[in-house]
């Protein structure tokens, strides 16, 4: 069974910085693609950034709103996914979601919530 546990979200004040970890179980993790998403009250949950597995070469792609600010990345051996986030706005408030893809169904954590205000 796919488990993914994200962790690491908070309060933090416009300019900061945190780190989001996702743990992940139940699959062959470091041929996955794995996927940071957020939703904000009100908005429909977006895509924030993409890292491909080892065929993929790990590579990496963002929305526009969060290149140059945000980096995903991953620990194949410890089986997990991680989202530096840095220069924080208040327009990145939400709720973030780790996913992944697995025999064709989309697998979700269950959240952590970032909120960026003074």
């Amino acid at each position: 069974q796919v488990r993914l546990v994200e962790s690491g979200g908070g309060l933090v004040q416009p300019g900061g910085s945190l780190r989001l970890s996702c743990a992940a179980s139940g699959l062959n993790f470091r041929i996955h693609t794995m996927n940071w998403y957020r939703q904000a009250p009100e908005n429909q949950r977006e895509l924030v950034a993409t890292i491909s597995g080892i065929t993929g070469s790990g590579s990496t792609n963002y929305a526009d709103s969060v290149k140059g600010r945000f980096t995903i990345s991953r620990d194949n051996v410890r089986r997990e996914l991680y989202l530096q986030m840095n220069s924080l706005k208040p327009e990145d408030t939400g709720v973030y979601y780790c996913n992944t893809i697995y025999k064709g169904d989309p697998f979700w954590g269950q959240g952590t919530q970032v909120t960026v205000a003074a």
